[in-house]
């Protein structure tokens, strides 16, 4: 099973922006902040987030076989970036993240913690008391296939955001509902020109 092929709707949009009400789902989740390049912290998550989804893969295949979803990340700052529609950042140490893999919807919270015993040993020296078991529903949302560099994303989100207005919809990016991008490459093994980025922004019907 790979959510990749069989939620389609969710994973493989265009390079043109779409709507989509995403449901409900399951997901292993750790908050941070700073500079993904060069954040120690984000390092962490992400060593912890990958450890974590295949302890539990290869601890639970009677239950299921299964691809490990994509990593996915919501972004914000502390001033006025995504606010606007997604500005140039100028300082990355001000981004506010959460990174999140999706989990399939057998994951309990024993399972969870099973992986997280087991995971500690191995390695000892994460602080997977950081990662969360989650159920996240992002409801209406308008998203795109960005493809290109991370740097070049604000005018790929411009045309997502005016795609939204257009169409009689206001982006609804608050506390709650943030930014919102799924990798779908490897940015060690992708020419930076070759990235597949889905960006996804929550919007609600314009009054």
């Amino acid at each position: 099973m790979d959510f990749k092929k069989t939620e389609k709707q969710f994973y493989q949009p265009k390079t043109v922006p779409g709507i989509v009400d995403v449901p409900e789902m399951n997901f292993i989740t750790i908050d941070g902040q700073g500079d993904p390049n060069t954040s120690a912290e984000y390092s962490a998550a992400l060593e912890m987030l990958y450890g974590l989804s295949y302890t539990i893969k290869m601890t639970n295949k009677v239950i299921l076989e299964y691809v490990v979803p994509p990593l996915e990340g919501l972004w914000e700052v502390d001033d006025e970036f995504f606010k606007g529609g997604g500005a140039a950042i100028v300082d990355k140490n001000k981004f506010i993240w959460t990174s999140l893999i999706r989990q399939p919807d057998f994951v309990t919270a024993d399972i969870f913690e099973i992986a997280k015993t087991a995971l500690a040993k191995k390695k000892p020296h994460l602080n997977l008391s950081k990662a969360r078991l989650i159920k996240i529903t992002e409801g209406l949302c308008v998203q795109i296939m960005h493809i290109g560099s991370y740097d070049d994303e604000p005018a790929t989100i411009a045309v997502l955001d005016k795609f939204a207005i257009d169409n009689s919809y206001a982006i609804d990016i608050n506390a709650t509902r943030r930014h919102h991008e799924i990798y779908l490459s490897d940015p060690r093994k992708t020419a930076a020109e070759k990235l597949k980025t889905i960006i996804r922004h929550p919007i609600r019907h314009a009054n």
